[in-house]
Formats: C-alpha cells, sequence, structure tokens
C-alpha cells in the first residue's frame, strides 16, 4: 500500500516546483506587453485612503458614523489626494499665506479652520469667478462694499489679502450668528444666508449634515474638511517636498499714501522696482493712477531692496 504522506509531500513538491517555474517565466518573459504590465503594477498604485476615527469642523463633530456623511467624506479625500498637482500647488502656497491669514482669524475671533475656506474659493489666488466674485475670498461686488471694501475701477480691495480677509470674517461671523453654528456659517458662505435659512426650514432640521443640498453646497464642507486633513498632514496623503520647495512671502515694507499718484510707472522707480512688480504685490490697484479725490490713507506694499533685479528703463 502507497504511503498517503509521501502521495501529499510528492503533490505539494510538483506544485511548488510548478509556481516557482511559472513565476521564473513571468519575471524572465520576453514579451514585451508582459513587461509593461509587470512594470506598470509594480511602479504605480493606487490606494484607498481610509478615513480618520473623527473629524471636526471648527470644534464642531462630523457624523462619520453615517454612512452617508462617510461616503462624501471619502469622495473628497480621494478627489484631493489623486489631484497631486493642485494638492502640491496648495501646500507651496499655504506656506506663504497662510501666516498671513491666521492671525487674522485670531484676532478676528473666528477659528483657524476658516482659511481652507479660502484655499477651496480660489485655491489661494486672486481668482475671478464667472459671477464676477473676486479674490482669495470670492466676495462679489455688492457684498464687498457692504462689508466696508472700496470696490471700484481705480481700486478694488477684495484683491488685498489682509482687507479681504478681514471682511469675509465679518460676514461669517455675522452667519454664525443667524444660522447657528460654524459648519452651517461655512455653508452659508456658498449657498447665501437667506438661502440656508430656507433649507433648514423647509426640511425641518437644524444642521448641515441633515439637509438634502445641491452639489455644489453639498460638498462645499466636506472639500473644505478634506484639503484640511491634506494640508494640516500632507506627508500622510502621499505629498513630498522640502521646506525650500515652497512658496515664501517676500520682505516687504509699507509705504502710505493720502493724494493722488498720476503714474505708478514713475512711483514704482522711485523705489527701484518696476510697474509689474508693484502690481504683483499691490492687486488691488486696478489702474496705473490712483484718484483718491476723498485723499484717504493706503498703504502700499514695497518689496526690499535686492529682493527682485529689476529691469527699469530702456
Amino acid at each position: 500500500m502507497i504511503n498517503f504522506k509521501n502521495v501529499l509531500a510528492g503533490i505539494g513538491l510538483v506544485a511548488t516546483t510548478a509556481v516557482c517555474v511559472q513565476a521564473v517565466q513571468q519575471e524572465t518573459s520576453s514579451d514585451p506587453e508582459i513587461k509593461k504590465k509587470e512594470k506598470l503594477v509594480n511602479d504605480y498604485n493606487v490606494y484607498a485612503i481610509p478615513l480618520p476615527e473623527t473629524l471636526d469642523f471648527a470644534g464642531e463633530s462630523v457624523p462619520l458614523d453615517n454612512p452617508d456623511i462617510r461616503e462624501r467624506m471619502d469622495r473628497e479625500l480621494l478627489v484631493n489626494t489623486y489631484w497631486q498637482s493642485n494638492g502640491l500647488l496648495l501646500i507651496k502656497r499655504a506656506a506663504k499665506y497662510f501666516p498671513i491669514i491666521e492671525p487674522i482669524l485670531k484676532e478676528e475671533g473666528l477659528p483657524d479652520d476658516f482659511k481652507y475656506l479660502a484655499v477651496i474659493e480660489s485655491g489661494l489666488t486672486q481668482a475671478v469667478s464667472p459671477a464676477r466674485a473676486t479674490g482669495f475670498w470670492q466676495i462679489l461686488s455688492s457684498t464687498g462694499k457692504e462689508l466696508g471694501l472700496e470696490v471700484n475701477d481705480n481700486v478694488d480691495e477684495r484683491y488685498n489679502v489682509e482687507l479681504s480677509t478681514r471682511a469675509a470674517c465679518r460676514y461669517l461671523k455675522k452667519s454664525k450668528m443667524r444660522l447657528g453654528s460654524w459648519t452651517l456659517a461655512a455653508a452659508g458662505y456658498n449657498a447665501g444666508n437667506a438661502g440656508m435659512s430656507r433649507r433648514l426650514d423647509s426640511q425641518d432640521v437644524n444642521g448641515y449634515y441633515d439637509l438634502l443640498l445641491g452639489e455644489e453646497t453639498g460638498r462645499y464642507v466636506f472639500r473644505i474638511l478634506a484639503l484640511k486633513q491634506i494640508l494640516s498632514d500632507p506627508e500622510t496623503y502621499g505629498f513630498n517636498f522640502t521646506e525650500d520647495d515652497l512658496y515664501k512671502d517676500v520682505a516687504s515694507y509699507r509705504v502710505k499714501v493720502d493724494t493722488a499718484v498720476t503714474d505708478f510707472v514713475k512711483f514704482a522707480q522711485n523705489f527701484g522696482i518696476n510697474y509689474k512688480i508693484l502690481k504683483l504685490h499691490n492687486p488691488w490697484l486696478r489702474e496705473d493712477h490712483l484718484n483718491n479725490a476723498s485723499r484717504k490713507l493706503y498703504y502700499i506694499e514695497i518689496p526690499k531692496e535686492g529682493v527682485y533685479n529689476a529691469n527699469i528703463g530702456q
């Protein structure tokens, strides 16, 4: 009678040998298509992204135990993690502009998380939307004027990062008082406070995560949360960079101006820079002159000597 254990051992040896031969054949395959597929699998991988155990916006908890909320949060984390070029640009810009925005938020009494609202609104650029919402905080002309900004063809303070941040803070604080939470205030920045109030009343709920909303507002807070996660801990989400890769604020000082300026080209040259550099640092100056009939006091930012190698004159 044949020993059953010996049979099993023989089968195992044959199977192992077959697997090894197959592996060797695959590794040494001369078929270019097989090699191409092997290289693709080895060199590029896309991973699911585990959700954090807990999340909050401005100290207000996100109900991740709700399956709908988990899926919506997962979507935004995936989309923003694997949009790598945009993610790296946001990381670079945040290093430059967050140090300007953060102390203003603190001084105005807003949670630090609202800096990520500016990120999803404009990508921290002086963007202009199809509806003509403008600047880091995407403020409409009429809203800007209501919030105390000067908005006209000659001067548009929506392009001033500091002044527009303070204006956005004023708006958001009013939203919080009206809607009752910072999360709803953030959503109201997208949909409008009146619109959010109507939806809360018509659906008889009192929180953002219980509302049935349109695509844009329904994603809005989750996009903020996703960018908060990624920009707070970029290495965890696969972004690799050094300190030298990040954008930095340019050393500058401010010049007080309380009169008209007839020619900003000549004005800039008086400080050793050209008109382009003047406008880069003061995008709120919309024309090549300043009217200033009211003798308002403006602060014009001038980069320190030696920062730029400015070509002036012929």
